[in-house]
């Protein structure tokens, strides 16, 4: 893949490289990729638990419930131990 770029961009991807930070200006812009990539999957989830928590009826969480969550991770925890191993 080909990317044209003006003259300040590669000027800014260079210093980058230069002062250490990164081996390759497609390093570079790799990681800008993830960070895009990463900062866009923390908005959905953001906007689904706001979508949560404007929504419907809700209830304040028991011990009971905590300890079905624990129970429930601890569960799914050991199945993929299991599928891994």
């Amino acid at each position: 893949m080909n990317i044209s770029l003006p003259p300040a961009a590669r000027e800014w991807i260079a210093d980058r490289v230069s002062e250490g930070h990164y081996a390759s200006a497609s390093e570079y812009v790799r990681e800008l990729v993830r960070q895009d990539r990463d900062q866009r999957s923390r908005a959905a989830v953001d906007a689904k638990l706001l979508e949560a928590l404007e929504g419907g009826d809700s209830r304040e969480m028991t011990p009971a419930d905590f300890d079905r969550a624990r129970a429930e991770v601890r569960r799914r925890v050991r199945r993929r131990r299991k599928s891994a191993g």
